[in-house]
């Protein structure tokens, strides 16, 4: 059902329509580089397989997840000896920054023309370099409309479908289910085809139809919502990237760290990459729970969290899956705290409630005499001057005076924390 002319498209009219850059580019038998981003099974590997067909250049094709350098090398090597090739590379956040390298020089000297596609926010995920040599292009998840447009189109010309004669009396379960993504809707659609019921009642009176069902093939069979509910709950994947198992596996996972449970973690960890999550959306929640979760009751959390962020860039799967489990498990097995969460999430409530404060004369900076004049700094007590290093002074505005926005939690080091700050502050913030 792939289609190979912008013409025969669905969605994405702002770069398929008429008069839009990319069709106009594409008319013009000339392209640059491009990045293409948006969702899963918008259509991003379909406009670069579009251009290729319709340019008629040689085209290459990569996968970020089973590619590295040396793959990138010899496609260029080769590129050298032909004449406007393409070189299209699915999942191109999954390059670290060596293998998105390896590619700058041969983009830059026209060797290649890259059209690489994302889930991820380029802006993010693929190095400046490499992105200050390509236009992005933002891909739009389909409506609705697209949605049921694609599988009326894919029941009239593929055989299959066609033999196994279904009538689409409702769609909203179909729609829903695939969350935008045409791929996941056309293999859900072929699930439904494959699951029918020989003798299941068919669906009478479709003489008004407007088209009839191909009566070379098995008798009409009405697919209802209750009935792909049926269907997916027995055979779709459990794992969906892009929908709601995606957020409710990741929520399991933070949750079983956030619970001390290392066996809960280290499963939904398993689940995630047996989907093929992303490593860097795995680990990147790992350094948000460290700080959040975490905190000041095990500093190290945040330290390996962030150690382990960066090693999974340069090892990718399947040895980051070691790594995340090392970190995983840390994490759930380390003492909780969110007194630094809290107190920060306090901090931004006052400001969102008293607005700009000014701050206190005594803690301006006063580079200039002019400053000193209007009294900047005067009276600031410089804590190093002071026995402990410490001298009790006012660093809030003054309509703030006094509050405690950090309170440590219960636990061994920030109780630690909590004795050296009552000994400091004795009872101006009551530690």
């Amino acid at each position: 059902m792939r289609p190979t002319r912008l013409d025969d498209l669905i969605g994405q009219d702002h770069l398929a329509g008429k008069g839009s850059i990319l069709r106009t580019a594409i008319e013009h038998g000339k392209i640059p580089s491009i990045i293409l981003w948006g969702p899963p099974g918008v259509g991003k590997t379909t406009i670069a397989g579009i251009i290729a067909h319709t340019l008629q250049v040689p085209f290459y094709t990569l996968s970020a997840i089973s590619s590295g350098v040396k793959e990138v090398r010899a496609v260029i090597d080769e590129a050298k000896d032909q004449t406007g090739s393409i070189l299209f590379i699915d999942e191109i956040h999954r390059f670290n920054k060596g293998q998105q390298d390896a590619l700058l020089g041969a983009v830059e000297k026209g060797i290649i023309t890259l059209i690489g596609a994302t889930t991820e926010n380029p802006s993010f995920e693929v190095n400046s370099a490499l992105l200050s040599r390509a236009q992005v292009y933002v891909l739009k998840p389909l409506s609705q409309e697209d949605l049921v447009k694609l599988m009326h189109k894919a029941l009239a010309e593929d055989a299959q479908l066609k033999e196994a004669n279904l009538v689409l009396t409702e769609t909203e379960a179909l729609v829903n289910l695939s969350g935008g993504d045409a791929r996941k809707l056309l293999n859900l659609l072929e699930l439904v085809s494959q699951s029918r019921p020989a003798d299941q009642e068919t669906l009478p009176d479709l003489a008004d139809q407007e088209t009839l069902p191909d009566p070379a093939g098995q008798e009409p069979f009405r697919v209802t919502d209750e009935f792909v509910m049926k269907v997916a709950q027995q055979k779709v994947a459990l794992y969906d990237k892009s929908g709601e198992q995606h957020y409710d596996i990741i929520s399991a996972f933070i949750k079983s760290m956030r619970g001390s449970d290392p066996n809960g973690a280290v499963y939904w960890l398993a689940r995630m990459i047996a989907g093929g999550e992303d490593v860097k959306f795995i680990a990147r929640r790992m350094v948000i729970l460290a700080s959040e979760d975490i905190g000041n009751a095990n500093p190290t959390a945040l330290v390996l969290a962030n150690a382990t962020f960066e090693a999974v860039n340069k090892i990718g799967y399947p040895e980051a899956q070691i790594l995340l489990s090392q970190c995983a498990t840390y994490l759930a097995s380390s003492p909780k705290s969110n007194a630094s969460y809290m107190a920060i999430n306090q901090a931004v409530s006052a400001v969102s409630k008293y607005g700009d404060l000014p701050v206190p004369l005594h803690i301006r900076n006063a580079p200039t005499r002019l400053m000193k004049n209007m009294d900047y700094g005067k009276g600031y007590k410089y804590s190093h001057d002071y026995e402990q290093n410490f001298a009790p002074q006012e660093y809030l505005p003054d309509a703030l005076a006094g509050t405690k926005f950090y309170d440590p939690g219960h636990n061994a080091r920030e109780e630690e924390l909590r004795k050296y700050l009552r000994q400091l502050w004795k009872e101006k913030y009551r530690y």
